[in-house]
């Protein structure tokens, strides 16, 4: 976007975003921070080794990708980032294995998707021109 001028509605509309995604990763690891057993219990369910360990791996990741969010800072390699990681949430904890059980399992499946969507579009457009520090990609302003 440097070469192009951004009009009034594209930065709220950018800020906004990044308030969005900034959001859902902050409760995400406030459930996180106020539970981390329960949080290692529901991984240890899912099948994976580590659970505790791999709890405070995602508390970690998930402020990192808030800091990211909210300044700007290496933006669009956050948003890949957490594509990656929704994506990954998505099949791990709500996958087709999931669906038998319970059907709402399905749409929470389905409902990943959509926000790996603006992920990668974020990812693509950057965090915009307005408070954001703008590090990351070489050669992008």
């Amino acid at each position: 976007m440097s070469d192009i001028t951004q009009s009034p509605w594209q930065t709220a509309a950018l800020l906004v975003a990044r308030l969005i995604f900034a959001a859902v990763f902050a409760m995400a690891v406030t459930f996180k921070f106020m539970g981390m057993e329960a949080t290692a219990g529901y991984i240890a369910a899912a099948g994976f080794p580590f659970p505790l360990l791999l709890a405070w791996c995602a508390a970690i990741l998930e402020v990192a990708l808030v800091l990211c969010f909210l300044t700007g800072a290496f933006f669009s390699q956050a948003a890949l980032v957490a594509a990656a990681y929704v994506l990954f949430l998505a099949f791990a904890f709500h996958g087709p294995s999931h669906w038998a059980g319970n059907q709402a399992e399905f749409g929470f499946f389905v409902d990943h998707f959509s926000f790996v969507a603006g992920l990668l579009f974020a990812t693509a457009h950057g965090p915009g021109k307005v408070l954001a520090l703008n590090l990351g990609w070489p050669g992008r302003a």
